[in-house]
């Protein structure tokens, strides 16, 4: 089933697109969840990390709609997100923000029909594994491929994904069971997890990582991470 959001401050246009959704649902056989809100500020204070697209007016009084993306692409930069508007000039600037297209209202089911065909001709198949979690700054939604480490922080841990670092109120043991199940993560010490495609070197006790950052390998766990690193990289030759 696929999450759909819709974030328009008029009725009747949200009623059009959702009739037009259910009809590609029934030609397609595919399966539609909606959630519907009237203003940006909305949709952010509502917001599901298993939306899968989102239908956004780029022209709304509260929050509008360009402004509504810049912040979801802080915690989300996974969903697919088509702009609505009556207004050409604002078309180009949505791209900046990873808009999949936009649509002109208004919207007709054989424009609509070729937008969601594309949509789904490039998207489908490509549900990759995250994890989704809250904290004070906000909601986030991340590959597990875009974690470079985690670290432990008092009781809680530290995440650390595209260019951030952010709480995540989970303990090490329990972060370390969800980020281990995946192949590419290994303990390099007992208050480090990495992400061995992010190592760039080895130095002594250290890790050098892409990103630039350094951390440690413990002595009691070098052993068994160098190995783990070794047969991680041989798959990739």
């Amino acid at each position: 089933m696929y999450h759909i959001a819709i974030c328009d401050d008029e009725d009747t246009l949200i009623d059009e697109l959702k009739d037009n959704l259910k009809q590609y649902a029934a030609e397609t056989a595919k399966e539609f969840c909606y959630f519907v809100y009237h203003d940006g500020s909305e949709l952010l204070k509502n917001y599901n990390a298993d939306y899968d697209l989102i239908f956004m007016d780029i022209k709304m009084e509260q929050l509008n709609g360009l402004k509504t993306a810049e912040e979801i692409r802080k915690i989300d930069s996974t969903v697919g997100l088509i702009f609505l508007t009556s207004l050409k000039q604002y078309v180009w600037k949505g791209y900046e923000y990873g808009a999949v297209n936009y649509l002109l209202k208004p919207v007709t089911y054989g424009v609509l029909k070729m937008e969601l065909n594309r949509y789904f001709a490039r998207y489908q198949g490509r549900d990759e594994p995250y994890i989704s979690f809250s904290n004070n700054n906000g909601k986030y939604k991340v590959f597990y491929k875009n974690v470079s480490y985690a670290e432990t922080d008092k009781r809680n841990v530290m995440l650390h994904f595209e260019g951030q670092k952010q709480v995540i109120y989970k303990n090490m043991k329990t972060l370390s069971a969800l980020l281990c199940s995946q192949p590419q993560f290994a303990h390099c010490h007992q208050s480090f997890i990495v992400n061995l495609s992010f190592v760039k070197s080895v130095e002594g006790l250290e890790l050098l990582l892409t990103t630039g950052e350094r951390i440690p390998i413990s002595q009691p766990k070098r052993k068994d991470f160098m190995e783990k690193l070794t047969a991680y990289i041989g798959e990739l030759l």
